[in-house]
C-alpha cells in the first residue's frame, strides 16, 4: 500500500483527500455513508459571523454535467457552530476545517479569532469569493489587494494553518495567489465555483432566484486543472486542488497538475460514499504504477 499521507503547511492528512465546503454539510450528516475518520479532512460548510437566511428559492439548477448554486451561504453563524456543531465534530478523527465568510475585513477576522480558540479545529479555509460592502460589492478574490487585505486581517487574528480558496473568476489567478501567499497564506485550494446562469426559455427567466450562481462538477474540471498547474508554479505554498472531481483519475489529474491535496465537492451528491472510493483509487493507481506515495506525482507531467 501507498503512502498516502500528505502535509498542508503544519496540517498533517492521513490521506489528500477532503470534503469541498458545502458539499458535506458539518460531517455528520454523512456518518451514515463514510467512515468519516478515515478521511484526509471534512471542510464544513461556510461559516460567517453572524446568521444568515441565504437567497431565496429556487437557488440550484442542474445543467449539462454540472450544477449551478446561488444557496448564499445559509448558515446559524460562528457562535451557533462554537456552541452546538463543535461538540459534536470535536472527537471525529480527522482534520475538522471551517470554511471562513464575511463581507467585511472585520467580519473575517473575528469569526477566525472565535474559531482560533476552538482546540480540535486546525485549520480554516477562507473563502475570498464574497462580496466586499464596503468597497460596492465586488468579491474580495477578484484583485490581489482585495485577497492580501482579507489574508493580512485574518492572518492577525488566527495562529492555525490558513488555506485561502481563491475565486477563479479573475484574470490571472497566479498573482492573486502570490498576493494571499505573501500575506501568510499557508495554503490555497482553487477552484471555487464560475459564475454561471440557466434560463427557462418557456417562462423567459432565469431559473435561479437572483438569476446567476456558482457552476460545479464535471464541466469545470478543465478550468480548474488549468488553473491549478498555474498557481502552483507560481507559489512556495501548498496547493489545494477542486472542480469536478469525480473519481480517483480525476484526482491523479490533480496531482499531476501540483496539487498536493484535493477536495471532492459535487460528485457527493451523486454518491455520497464517493470520497473513500476515491481515496481507494488513488491507493490502487499508485500501486500499479509503482509509486510509494502521492508526493512522487505531485507535478509530475511532461510538456
Amino acid at each position: 500500500m501507498a503512502d498516502l499521507k500528505v502535509n498542508i503547511g503544519r496540517l498533517a492528512l492521513k490521506n489528500p483527500v477532503m470534503t469541498a465546503s458545502g458539499t458535506f454539510g458539518y460531517g455528520l450528516e454523512f456518518a451514515d455513508f463514510v467512515p468519516l475518520d478515515e478521511l484526509g479532512g471534512i471542510i464544513v460548510k461556510g461559516t460567517t459571523l453572524h446568521p444568515r437566511e441565504g437567497n431565496d428559492y429556487p437557488r440550484m439548477a442542474e445543467t449539462a454535467s454540472g450544477m449551478l448554486n446561488c444557496v448564499g451561504l445559509q448558515n446559524k453563524g460562528v457562535d451557533y457552530f462554537c456552541e452546538q456543531i463543535y461538540p459534536q465534530v470535536k472527537a471525529i478523527d480527522t482534520n475538522i476545517i471551517v470554511n471562513v465568510s464575511g463581507s467585511t475585513l472585520e467580519d473575517y477576522a473575528e469569526c477566525a479569532a472565535r474559531i482560533d480558540a476552538l482546540e480540535k479545529i486546525p485549520a480554516i479555509e477562507l473563502n475570498i469569493s464574497c462580496p466586499n460592502v464596503k468597497q460596492g460589492g465586488m468579491a474580495f478574490g477578484t484583485s490581489c489587494e482585495g485577497a492580501a487585505s482579507v489574508v493580512k486581517a485574518v492572518r492577525s487574528h488566527y495562529s492555525k494553518t490558513l488555506i485561502v480558496k481563491l475565486s477563479p473568476n479573475v484574470t490571472n489567478i497566479a498573482d492573486i495567489a502570490r498576493a494571499c501567499e505573501a500575506e501568510g497564506a499557508d495554503s490555497v485550494s482553487l477552484i471555487n465555483t464560475l459564475m454561471g446562469m440557466a434560463i427557462d426559455i418557456e417562462k423567459r427567466r432565469p431559473v435561479l432566484s437572483i438569476a446567476t450562481g456558482g457552476l460545479s462538477g464535471p464541466a469545470v474540471k478543465p478550468v480548474a486543472l488549468r488553473m491549478v498547474w498555474q498557481v502552483a508554479q507560481a507559489v512556495k505554498i501548498p496547493v489545494v486542488g477542486l472542480g469536478g472531481i469525480m473519481n480517483a483519475e480525476d484526482a491523479i489529474a490533480f496531482f499531476m497538475a501540483g496539487a498536493t491535496a484535493i477536495e471532492i465537492g459535487t460528485a457527493n451528491f451523486i454518491d455520497p460514499t464517493v470520497t473513500i472510493k476515491v481515496r481507494d483509487g488513488i491507493n490502487n493507481w499508485l500501486d500499479r504504477h509503482g509509486c510509494r506515495s502521492v508526493g512522487e506525482i505531485v507535478g509530475a507531467i511532461n510538456y
